[in-house]
């Protein structure tokens, strides 16, 4: 197969560069040919020669980018009511070809078997890697730091590629933590304000961890005037409000840039080659709820189990709107400006930082908040090109498979995105809806959206994709008799 004609916009942090001839033979990256310069009539005689039986994309106009990885993605499930197919087409349609499942929340032997089926190319889905939860199928709790290496033991030998922690006893931590790293798997860890204090970022960074989400454990590294998070004396954790509430108010607590404290934590985190998937758009409700949840693509995209379980509830995880107002939504803005900062230095100073979404809580839908976090990564002064570095190379690093995937070479696999408009110009052009328009006639219209995705040599139609998951929706619709309104309406 020939990509013929795109400007090639790499993972590697290089300028773009074309029109580029890109030859896969089954599924390697064999050959990357400049065919011209803009504005000139490409030189056919440049051309690489397609073999019989083979065939071409015409991508002239067009860009193409690495297939982009979500370090954090959750393949739905029956609490969200949401399928395998539905959250892999939104994925796919999105230009998304390798996840990492945090969770396995629908059971590790699934996961693992849609891994393999994914490998196989036997389903439409992106490459997964499968991570666990620790202490999950344990048959009683783990209290002892020989339990849990005898946990992390029989978690590789069920085949997982990873373990996603929430917090334990220190000892639990370090013992976890360490049998892990020996046996070469990979981690992730959510700081859960439960064990927080007891065990933050940099504990997890020396004792081995490999990614830290969202940002819980990194403020309370640096809290300046207590060791302990300021809650007020009614707070429950188990209120979700009051948890997301408060944590809306933690960054303030903590060190400013260019204090020793915020430059210790840093320095220690780089000299470890740490990785932050800050994952900004898990959280954009709690800045402002009615925009996450008028975002155009719900009308037609969101399942009515799913928009069902957005709703305000004081059962569903990540519901918590019981009395989300003006206050919230301004410590939210706040905390994002502060949290926003210590990302962005860690990336001028050489730290690793990697796209992870999240997606399905808090309105936020598979696919679509992949470059909703590229476009928060840029407010948060990220280059484009730095954004689409993250969303790449920087992924496939943070997986260990950058021999593999993450940017466009010779010798690697050929997973790939290609878009008709610029997203370095305007990253909504990688939205399933495309950018808002207007032409010269004066005619609204839509431009980019992915128009093929390309996974392991395979070309996906995204259009078509997405209207696979528009007809899933509407025959819900049609079935559960679901009409999506705002809560209270």
């Amino acid at each position: 197969m020939i990509i013929r004609g795109a400007t090639l916009i790499n993972g590697t942090g290089a300028p773009p560069i074309g029109p580029v001839d890109i030859v896969v033979e089954k599924n390697r990256i064999v050959q990357i040919r400049n065919v011209g310069v803009p504005g000139v009539p490409v030189n056919n005689e440049r051309r690489p020669q397609l073999k019989a039986g083979g065939k071409e994309i015409d991508a002239n106009g067009m860009y193409v980018l690495p297939g982009f990885v979500d370090m954090h993605g959750h393949i739905g499930g029956t609490e969200q009511g949401t399928t395998a197919e539905y959250v892999f087409k939104l994925w796919m349609a999105h230009g998304i070809t390798t996840i990492r499942d945090p969770l396995s929340g629908n059971g590790l032997e699934w996961t693992i078997d849609q891994r393999e089926k994914s490998a196989k190319n036997q389903i439409t889905a992106p490459r997964i890697k499968a991570y666990t939860t620790f202490g999950a199928g344990s048959r009683g709790t783990i209290n002892t730091a020989e339990q849990a290496r005898a946990w992390v033991r029989d978690n590789a030998r069920k085949g997982a590629d990873g373990i996603k922690f929430f917090g334990a006893a220190p000892e639990i931590m370090q013992a976890a933590l360490e049998e892990n790293k020996k046996l070469g798997l990979r981690s992730a860890c959510h700081h859960a304000q439960m064990a927080v204090s007891r065990w933050n970022v940099l504990n997890s960074a020396r004792a081995g961890l490999t990614t830290m989400e969202h940002w819980y454990g990194l403020p309370e590294a640096m809290l300046n005037k207590n060791t302990i998070q300021d809650y007020p004396a009614g707070y429950n954790y188990a209120n979700e409000q009051d948890r997301f509430g408060e944590a809306g108010r933690l960054w303030e607590q903590a060190a400013r840039s260019g204090s020793a404290k915020w430059d210790s934590v840093m320095e220690e985190l780089l000299k470890l080659d740490f990785t932050i998937d800050p994952t900004f758009v898990a959280y954009e409700a709690n800045r402002d709820l009615l925009r996450a949840m008028r975002l155009e693509w719900h009308q037609y995209y969101t399942l009515p189990s799913l928009w069902k379980f957005y709703e305000p509830s004081r059962v569903s995880h990540g519901s918590y709107w019981h009395s989300w107002g003006t206050t919230q939504e301004i410590n939210w803005k706040n905390n994002y400006r502060l949290w926003m900062n210590f990302v962005n230095e860690y990336k001028n100073r050489g730290g690793r930082v990697t796209v992870g979404t999240d997606g399905g809580f808090l309105y936020n839908l598979y696919g679509f908040d992949y470059p909703r976090e590229m476009e928060l990564l840029q407010e948060a002064g990220f280059h484009p090109l730095e954004v689409i570095r993250s969303a790449t190379l920087n992924g496939a690093q943070a997986l260990g498979m950058d021999s593999l995937i993450g940017s466009i070479e010779v010798g690697k696999l050929a997973d790939m995105v290609i878009v008709a408009a610029n997203p370095l110009e305007d990253l909504k052009v990688l939205y399933g809806t495309g950018a808002i328009r207007l032409n010269e006639k004066n005619e609204v219209i839509r431009a980019g959206g992915v128009r093929w995705t390309i996974k392991d040599g395979i070309v996906y139609d995204a259009k078509k994709l997405l209207q696979d998951v528009r007809r899933i929706v509407d025959e819900e619709k049609t079935k559960s008799g679901i009409i999506l309104k705002v809560p209270g309406a």
